[in-house]
C-alpha cells in the first residue's frame, strides 16, 4: 500500500491547530523556555529551504522542551517595513501595504505546510500601528534621555533614481539601480548614541552563552581601544589638530599628517591655502566615492598637500606637512591622523609615494625595503631610547604629553553612533516635530502610533526627500510645547528599529497599554536560546542589545541582556554549490520537496545533510 503522506501530514497539523497544541500557557508556576528564531522578511519569492534549516534546529529543541513538562514559546513574526518591498512596490505600482499583506499570506502557508510547532497566537508584523506604536515609544524615551541627535553627514546619493542608498547599495560608486554614478551629499541625519553603551555592551559579553566567533565578532565590531589624544599645533597659528592613536609611543617617528578632505580647518583658512582649487577638486573626486572604496585597505594611495598650512609634532617641535587623502574620514575618530611611515604599512606607501621623510623609531626591521610593525627597542626617540616594552614607552610618552599639556590618555570605539533615518517611505515615521521657536520636539505620547499615511505616490523625492515631505497635510502641524506652526520630521526609521525589540512583543503582542506586562517580562525573560544567521550577529544583535540595555536602565524589562544563548545555522548553498539567489536561478523552494516527499522527510534531511553550523550544498539526490 501506497503511504500517503499528504493525508496523514494534513491531519496531524490540523489536530494540531485545533488542540492550540504549540500556544503557550499562562501558568507561570511551569518552568519556562523561551526559544526565538530571527523572523524573517517576507519577500514575493517566499520562502527558500535556506529558511527551513534556520527554524528546523530550534524547533527540535522546542517539541523536546515540551514533552521535559516545560512551558514553551515558540514565536514567529514578520519584519515587513523596509526597501524590498518599497522597491517593489515603485516598479509595480502595487501599494506597499497590499504587498506586504500577500507576502506575509504566502509565507504562513508555507510555514504551516512545513509543520512547525510556532505559537502562532502571538504572530507579529512590524508594519501594524500596534507594533510601531511601541518602537516610536521606545525611540521617544531615547530622546527623552539624550541618546538621540541630529547631525550632518555624507550620504550616498543618486541623483537619477533621487535616492540616498547605502553603502552596499552603491559599490564602485554606481547606484545598483540605473547604475548611474552616485555622488556624495550632506544631508541632515538621525543618530542614536549606542557609542554610551559601547562598554556595557561589552562588559555584558561576560554574562551570555553565545558561540566564541560571536562573541568575537561583536568585540571586533565595538572595537574599543586604549590609547592617547594628541594635539598637533598648527604652525604660526594659535589653532591644531586632534588626532586619536594608540601607539603615541610612536610618536617622534611622525613625519606627516592626514585629515579628511571634508575637515572643517580647511574651510576655516581657506583663504591661507594657497592651492585651495587643488583640494576642492580632490574634495570633489572623494565626494563620488562610498566609504568602503575610500577605507578600503589595497588601493593606490592618492592625496594632495595642503600649501601654507603646517603642523608641528609635540614630541620634539619639528614642523611636519599636512595632507588631505580619501582614506581619512570625518566619521571615524578625529578626522585627522598622525602618520608613522616607518612603522605603518599605509603611512609607508603614502610616505614612498609623496617622497616623506621615514624615519625610525622601533628597531628590528628594514625599513629600506617595508614598514616594521613588530616590537623592538625604542630609537631616535629621545627620552624614550633604549626602552624594550611598548606599554613601558606608551606610558611615558602619556605622561609628557599630559605634563605639556598636549594630549591625555583616552579611549576609543571603532563602532559610531547609529545613523537612524530614511528618507522613504514604508518604514515607521519618526516622532518629532520641528519648531523654529522650541527647536526638535517629540511628539507627545499620548498621541503615539504617529500613523503613516496612506499615498498613491510613493517614489522619492528630489535631493533624497522622503515621499513624506511632500504631502502638506503630514509636514504642517502644531508644535506641541507652544502650540505654534511646526513640521513634521518626514524621514522614517530603519528596518533595523524593527528587530531590536520584536523579542519583547511576543511575550505579550496584543497589549495596547504597553508594550509588554510586566509579569509576563518577568517569566519568560531571558530568551533562552536565539538562533538566527551569522550575517546579523554584529549589526542586528548589537542593536538589539543596545535597545535592551536602554530599556533595563529605565526599569521597562527586568534582564540586563536579552538572550541567554545564541547560536548560528550554516547556509543551504543551492545545488550549485554557491548562495542561493534569485538572480543565480538556484533557489530551492519548500513547497516543491513538501510536494514530492513530504515535511517530515524535509525537515529531517535539513537536520542531517550536515553539521548544523556549517555551509552545506542542497542534493536533490540525498533528500529524494
Amino acid at each position: 500500500m501506497k503511504y500517503d503522506f499528504k493525508a496523514i501530514e494534513e491531519k496531524w497539523q490540523d489536530r494540531w491547530e485545533k488542540e492550540n497544541a504549540f500556544v503557550a500557557k499562562e501558568d507561570t508556576s511551569m518552568p519556562k523556555f523561551y526559544g526565538l528564531v530571527e523572523f524573517p522578511y517576507p519577500s514575493g519569492a517566499g520562502m527558500h529551504v535556506g529558511h527551513i534549516k534556520a527554524y528546523s534546529g530550534l524547533e527540535v529543541i522546542s517539541r523536546k522542551r515540551r514533552m521535559q513538562g516545560y512551558n514553551v514559546l515558540f514565536p514567529l513574526g514578520f519584519d515587513a517595513y523596509g526597501l524590498p518591498t518599497e522597491n517593489y512596490a515603485i516598479k509595480t505600482g502595487i501599494h506597499p501595504r497590499k504587498v506586504t499583506d500577500d507576502n506575509i499570506t504566502k509565507f504562513t502557508s508555507q510555514l504551516k505546510r512545513v509543520g512547525f510547532s510556532f505559537d502562532w497566537t502571538k504572530t507579529i508584523d512590524t508594519t501594524e500601528e500596534g507594533y510601531y506604536k511601541w518602537t516610536q515609544w521606545i525611540f521617544r524615551k531615547m530622546f527623552d534621555h539624550g541618546l538621540v541627535f541630529r547631525d550632518n553627514a555624507l550620504v550616498n546619493y543618486c541623483p537619477s533614481c533621487k535616492v540616498v542608498l547605502s553603502n552596499e547599495d552603491s559599490q564602485g560608486g554606481k547606484c545598483d539601480i540605473c547604475h548611474s554614478d552616485i555622488v556624495q551629499k550632506a544631508k541632515p541625519v538621525w543618530y542614536l548614541r549606542i557609542t554610551e553603551y559601547a562598554d556595557k555592551l561589552l562588559e555584558g559579553l561576560e554574562e551570555v552563552d553565545y558561540l566564541p566567533n560571536i562573541k568575537f565578532q561583536q568585540q571586533n565590531w565595538i572595537g574599543r581601544s586604549t590609547g592617547a589624544f594628541a594635539n598637533f599645533k598648527l604652525a604660526g597659528l594659535d589653532d591644531s589638530l586632534r588626532i586619536y592613536t594608540t601607539r603615541c609611543d610612536t610618536m617622534f617617528g611622525v613625519t606627516f599628517m592626514v585629515i579628511a578632505p571634508e575637515h572643517p580647518i580647511i574651510e576655516k583658512y581657506r583663504d591661507r591655502i594657497t592651492n585651495i582649487d587643488a583640494l576642492d577638486a580632490y574634495k570633489d573626486e572623494c565626494s563620488k566615492k562610498t566609504e568602503f572604496e575610500r577605507t578600503q585597505l589595497v588601493k593606490d594611495k592618492t592625496g594632495v598637500r595642503i600649501e601654507g598650512l603646517a603642523a608641528v609634532n609635540p614630541a620634539n617641535g619639528k614642523e611636519i606637512p599636512i595632507y588631505i587623502s580619501d582614506y581619512v574620514m570625518m566619521g571615524y575618530g578625529t578626522g585627522a591622523i598622525m602618520a608613522v611611515p616607518a612603522h605603518d604599512e599605509r603611512d609607508y606607501e603614502f610616505a614612498k609615494k609623496f617622497g616623506i621623510d621615514i624615519i625610525e623609531v622601533i628597531s628590528g626591521g628594514d625599513i629600506s625595503k617595508e614598514a616594521y610593525t613588530g616590537d623592538g627597542e625604542m630609537i631616535n626617540s629621545d627620552f624614550l631610547n633604549g626602552i624594550k616594552t611598548k606599554a613601558e614607552a606608551i606610558e611615558k610618552m602619556l605622561e609628557y604629553l599630559a605634563e605639556k599639556g598636549v594630549g591625555e590618555k583616552g579611549v576609543q570605539y571603532k563602532m559610531k553612533d547609529w545613523a537612524f533615518n530614511r528618507q522613504r517611505y514604508w518604514g515607521e515615521p519618526i516622532p518629532i516635530v520641528h519648531c523654529e521657536k522650541c527647536g526638535t520636539v517629540g511628539v507627545p505620547y499620548e498621541e503615539l502610533p504617529l500613523r503613516l499615511p496612506k499615498v498613491d505616490n510613493f517614489e522619492p523625492g528630489e535631493g533624497g526627500e522622503s515621499p513624506l515631505a511632500k504631502i502638506d497635510s503630514y509636514v504642517n502641524c502644531k508644535c506641541p510645547k507652544c502650540g505654534g506652526d511646526a513640521k513634521r520630521e518626514t524621514d522614517t526609521m530603519p528596518q533595523w528599529a524593527d528587530s531590536s525589540w520584536y523579542y519583547l512583543r511576543y511575550i505579550d503582542p496584543k497589549n495596547d497599554t504597553c508594550l509588554a506586562d510586566a509579569d509576563k517580562l518577568k517569566y519568560w525573560l531571558p530568551v533562552d536560546w536565539y538562533n538566527g544567521g551569522m550575517e546579523h550577529v554584529t549589526r542586528h544583535l548589537i542593536y538589539s542589545r543596545f535597545w535592551h540595555k536602554f530599556l533595563y536602565d529605565i526599569g521597562v524589562v527586568p534582564t540586563s541582556e536579552p538572550y541567554a544563548k545564541r547560536t548560528a545555522q550554516g547556509l543551504i548553498l543551492g545545488p550549485d554549490g554557491v548562495k542561493m539567489s534569485k538572480s543565480r536561478g538556484n533557489v530551492v523552494d519548500p513547497n516543491n520537496v513538501v510536494d514530492e516527499v513530504g515535511a517530515d522527510v524535509l525537515r529531517v534531511y535539513v537536520l542531517f545533510m550536515g553539521d548544523y553550523a556549517s555551509a552545506a550544498p542542497w542534493s536533490e539526490s540525498s533528500v529524494m
